[in-house]
């Protein structure tokens, strides 16, 4: 039994979700709209704002996307009504970012600096220069999105410098040390 395809998706007022034949799906919010093709051999049905998922069978493959599609199905209700957001922020000297229009510029230590046009459905917020606040509709978006700032100068053990998760944790080591 997967637990957590078994949890029923309430879904909030202001939000509407179509369900077309062969399960694809349309969600509607105050944020957006957000679409997707789930498998079909799934059963989803809308009882008044009570979205659940069966499956047809207890066959492996069956019970390994049973969870995975109503955590979709639940990210893309979350996505439109509240949306999602990953923050970052940059350690060292002289690396800071700003926001030029649509494009995010990164200065990381490098002889140059790092351009990063926005993709579509993404917003990013920069209070500070080395603050960044991913903000988008579409959970897997916004994480690439962090995941891909993050890669150009991913957080060193030594003196913790680069860009990280705002919780995220980084393991520190000693170094060398004087005779």
């Amino acid at each position: 039994m997967s637990r957590i395809g078994n949890k029923v998706i309430v879904v909030p007022a202001g939000v509407t979700v179509d369900i077309k034949e062969g399960n694809f799906l349309t969600v509607k919010g105050p944020k957006g709209q957000l679409e997707k093709q789930l498998n079909s051999d799934l059963s989803i049905t809308l009882d008044g704002n009570l979205l659940t998922v069966k499956r047809p069978n207890n066959e492996m493959f069956m019970r390994k996307i049973h969870g995975t599609t109503r955590a979709l199905l639940f990210n893309m209700v979350h996505g439109v009504s509240e949306g999602f957001s990953k923050k970052l922020e940059i350690k060292g000297v002289g690396y800071r970012a700003q926001l030029q229009g649509n494009t995010l510029v990164l200065q990381l230590g490098f002889s140059h600096n790092i351009e990063m046009p926005l993709p579509e459905g993404i917003s990013l917020d920069v209070p500070k220069n080395t603050e960044i606040t991913v903000n988008g509709i579409d959970k897997a978006v916004v994480g690439q999105f962090a995941a891909e700032i993050r890669k150009h100068r991913k957080p060193e053990p030594y003196k913790g410098k680069g860009i990280r998760y705002v919780d995220e944790y980084v393991a520190r080591k000693a170094g060398k040390t004087a005779k």
